[in-house]
């Protein structure tokens, strides 16, 4: 299993978010276009929460609230967990299953936050790693 910084390195945009005095309509348009299900909301470089479409569902849809008159700090997600870089897929999966949460803020020891990765993400990776490795010993196998 890989490290999540080597995940992030793969993709680009790693660093969507919103800010927490956006209004929820402004940052479900981000979440819409940018096609993820969570963004991280920060404050002057600093993660201060994750807004999550989960967010949303609970807090305005089902509380029948307005998005165009609520701000994101309003409904995000304070409490944060995050792994850093050299967290492992499998590490991130064990804990996103007993968190029941499916984004990970990636943070460095110094605070910089690199980005988020998924449940998807990390799947990715362990279908690809359980390819290659199917692969070798197939490759075996015929030698």
């Amino acid at each position: 299993m890989k490290p999540v910084g080597e995940l992030l390195k793969q993709r680009e945009g790693t660093l969507w978010h919103a800010r927490p005095d956006d209004t929820v309509y402004e940052a479900l348009k981000l979440l819409a276009e940018y096609e993820v299900g969570a963004l991280m909301v920060m404050d002057r470089g600093n993660l201060v929460g994750v807004l999550s479409e989960r967010d949303y569902t609970r807090k305005i849809a089902l509380q029948g609230r307005s998005s165009k008159d609520t701000r994101v700090a309003e409904i995000m997600t304070r409490d944060v967990l995050y792994v850093n870089p050299q967290t492992t897929t499998h590490q991130c999966m064990a804990l996103m299953s007993e968190k029941r949460i499916r984004h990970l803020p990636v943070i460095e020891k110094d605070g910089t936050v690199l980005g988020m990765i998924s449940i998807r993400d990390i799947l990715d990776d362990i279908i690809a790693d359980h390819e290659e490795t199917i692969a070798q010993l197939e490759n075996y196998i015929r030698s």
